[in-house]
């Protein structure tokens, strides 16, 4: 690359710095404004108008957590992710951090995009607080829930193309990168800007057997590295009985116990909004030159 072409490209980069910069203080903002906003996000399969017949009871949890939230005077919404157009993540970040960019260039924003790229990313930002609700399946996570987060990656640190028009130019992706790694400073967004960070997380998950810790410490693991704080007993998990059929699970999983567990889930959740929002002279450290 000729030398006045990357004097030009650091001009760019620098653009795309400033840029990232300004959005940081406007996240910043919206967390701090009044009320609380929390997102439910349930990763179930399971539609009692659909193939199994049979509503979801990681969702039935989940709608108690979120009426509790009502209830403590929050704003709520529920994202059910089956009922959306949700394509594979193309894993562009293993590349370069700078190949993955925020709004996904893979399904670019408009005609060419999903629902992640066209809605689900804005709602993950309008929220203060988000739940993770997914039924075990197989030891793990719902297919639904691996495949949002994902595509998560590209509110981690993802930034504005450089090149907009040639988005994943891998050459000059990887000079963009080596700009951050040396210009970034302890201002957040002055390198890669982590979306997620300071929002608060919360984890339900039901299953008819063993699975529920290896789902949840998976959840757990991979949302505290996108930034998420957790209040105390931030997880719930409702679990059958392996010696008896699916068919007496609903029985026991939509327990008055278990609705309890997801309302004080709630509760908490509330309560670590109100204290990670009551001063705004915050924020937390982040080293953004690496992501």
């Amino acid at each position: 690359m000729a030398t006045k072409n990357a004097v030009n490209w650091k001009k760019r980069f620098a653009e795309i710095r400033q840029k990232a910069i300004t959005e940081g203080k406007d996240i910043q903002k919206h967390f701090f404004e009044p009320g609380i906003r929390v997102l439910g996000v349930s990763g179930s399969a399971r539609d009692q108008f659909d193939m199994a017949q049979e509503d979801s009871t990681s969702e039935w949890l989940l709608s108690k957590c979120l009426d509790e939230a009502k209830k403590s005077g929050a704003e709520t919404k529920l994202l059910s992710l089956r009922k959306y157009d949700i394509r594979p993540c193309k894993a562009c970040y293993s590349t370069t951090n700078a190949q993955c960019h925020f709004k996904c260039t893979c399904y670019p924003q408009g005609e060419k995009g999903d629902d992640m790229t066209n809605k689900i990313y804005d709602m993950c930002m309008w929220a203060d607080v988000i739940v993770f609700a997914t039924p075990v399946n197989n030891f793990k996570m719902s297919s639904f829930m691996a495949l949002f987060i994902d595509r998560l990656i590209s509110m981690d640190g993802s930034l504005s193309p450089a090149d907009p028009s040639d988005p994943k130019n891998k050459e000059l992706n990887k000079l963009h990168t080596e700009y951050i790694e040396k210009h970034s400073s302890d201002e957040y967004g002055s390198g890669f800007l982590r979306r997620f960070l300071g929002k608060i997380g919360g984890i339900i998950v039901s299953g008819h057997e063993a699975g529920a810790g290896i789902t949840i410490s998976s959840l757990f693991l991979t949302l505290n590295y996108y930034g998420f704080l957790f209040p105390p007993f931030s997880s719930v998990y409702a679990v059958g009985d392996i010696c008896e059929g699916t068919r007496t699970d609903i029985k026991k999983l939509r327990s008055p116990c278990y609705e309890e567990d997801a309302r004080s889930l709630a509760r908490n959740l509330i309560t670590a909004a109100k204290i990670a929002k009551r001063k705004n002279d915050y924020w937390w450290d982040v080293k953004s030159s690496i992501n």
